[in-house]
């Protein structure tokens, strides 16, 4: 594979840059969800909250959080309007009063029957093949990880 060294001048211009690449596609992939979730109800963050409850099943905030990658801060309004609209509900966790388990209600459940069609449409709509998806995956995969395990100082 023939692989071009950059100048270090040319590293600086905009669009050489991992960080605007990325920003610039998470807005464009983002907006590209908004009328295919439209219909189901939900906006791209509710959507991701409900795949982590579909996948992961029932769990507290604390380990709904971690999968999302989201402060309690952020997800607690999320998880208010999803319980609202009827799709979550929240209780007690026998096991520990102060937690709260957060699971699909049955019309949650029902949901996501309607939502199977959302990842190939999406496919489609980004023009992406089921390798792109697992490629891009991968990738996303390692810069996560390796951005989480960077120095923050």
């Amino acid at each position: 594979m023939d692989r071009t060294i950059l100048r270090d001048e040319d590293l600086l211009k905009l669009e050489k840059q991992v960080c605007f690449g990325l920003a610039v596609a998470s807005r464009s992939v983002i907006s590209a969800y908004k009328p295919v979730l439209d219909p189901l109800g939900l906006t791209h963050p509710q959507y991701l909250v409900m795949l982590a409850l579909w996948d992961k099943g029932p769990m507290s905030a604390r380990e709904l959080s971690g999968h999302l990658h989201l402060d309690p801060g952020t997800l607690s309004p999320l998880v208010k309007r999803l319980e609202v609209a009827g799709l979550v509900a929240k209780t007690k966790n026998p096991a520990d009063e102060r937690a709260v388990v957060i699971q699909p209600t049955p019309k949650g459940q029902e949901l996501r029957l309607k939502a199977m069609k959302v990842p190939r449409e999406m496919m489609d709509r980004l023009a992406l093949s089921e390798n792109d998806v697992l490629e891009l995956r991968s990738i996303l995969d390692r810069m996560i990880a390796s951005g989480a395990n960077a120095p923050k100082e």
